[in-house]
């Protein structure tokens, strides 16, 4: 055991959390074939196999289940030493475990870019997934931050609304739809809909939205990335419920259209989470008042012909 990494431990608890070597190299940023030989060490290295591997298919396996359990305390206990660390460095130096939810990969890069230029110092480490993966990660103290639209209730955090969140539905340019004025709620039953996954804060949206609506869509395919939902809707496949700062190339091309529904775009917040009662270490307390102070100015500048209704 004195052999194993804490990149290895790192690289272990990426994959079991995606169930996927390829989306953990992706959050990572290493090759899918360094994620292997990582997990491959480790398994030697312990004399036992962590994951059972079926084509494309990945699962733990039960010393896979076991072992997980101690490496996110050892990296749990590690995150509060960096904590402690940065405290006693001041601002200048430090560590920031940030995660955010797949929709917020549009503007986020931008918004924690700025500040490290500000603070070069600083090493940020960003974790992406959706709504459900990143309330794990909280819960877990894996994450000093998470960006997500709607706060969890499962667990006690403190939630800050930075910025205008809306969000829409779309279709081809081409669709019939896409030149009325106004498209009543009651067509849309009649359409199919690409769906993000259950447990992504846009499904949870948009399932709100069609319930207030008192319809149901019919489902035409359900994709876990807002990249393969765009590309789909594009190829005429369905329209879709997506946030409307995922779209601002495709908005800006004339490649999507964005339909004129009564009660929509849906108007949420983009809230900056952390553990209530979590210490905050120097960095990442300036970090959280960055993104308060200039969360809202940097979206207004990367989607400026976005206009959306003002929040009480």
């Amino acid at each position: 055991m004195l052999n194993v990494s804490l990149r290895q431990l790192r690289v272990f608890s990426t994959v079991a959390r995606h169930l996927s070597f390829a989306r953990a190299a992706d959050e990572l940023h290493l090759s899918p074939p360094a994620v292997s030989m990582q997990i491959r060490d480790l398994e030697e290295t312990l004399g036992l196999p962590l994951f059972d591997r079926r084509g494309r298919q990945v699962a733990l396996t039960t010393g896979g289940e076991y072992f997980l359990l101690h490496a996110r305390r050892v990296l749990g206990s590690l995150k509060d030493a960096e904590d402690t660390i940065a405290r006693l460095k001041g601002v200048r130096a430090g560590r920031i475990a940030f995660g955010m939810v797949s929709t917020a990969k549009y503007f986020v890069p931008r918004l924690l870019g700025g500040f490290l230029r500000d603070h070069p110092g600083v090493e940020v480490a960003l974790a992406e997934t959706n709504r459900d993966g990143l309330i794990e990660l909280l819960r877990r103290n894996e994450v000093d931050f998470a960006v997500m639209g709607t706060p969890p209730r499962e667990l006690e955090t403190r939630s800050e609304p930075f910025a205008a969140h809306p969000l829409g539905i779309v279709s081809p340019p081409d669709h019939p739809y896409a030149e009325l004025s106004e498209v009543p709620p009651a067509l849309l039953a009649r359409e199919r809909f690409l769906l993000r996954e259950r447990g992504s804060g846009t499904r949870a949206a948009m399932d709100r939205y069609f319930q207030s609506q008192r319809i149901e869509p019919v489902p035409a395919m359900e994709m876990r990335s807002n990249e393969s939902i765009k590309q789909a809707v594009m190829a005429g496949m369905g329209l879709a419920f997506l946030s409307l700062h995922t779209l601002a190339l495709e908005r800006a091309s004339g490649l999507i259209r964005v339909l004129d529904v009564p009660g929509l775009p849906l108007v949420r917040r983009w809230q900056l989470v952390h553990l209530k009662g979590k210490l905050l270490s120097p960095p990442a307390e300036a970090l959280r008042y960055y993104v308060l102070a200039e969360g809202e100015a940097l979206l207004a500048r990367l989607f400026p012909g976005l206009v959306v209704p003002a929040i009480g």
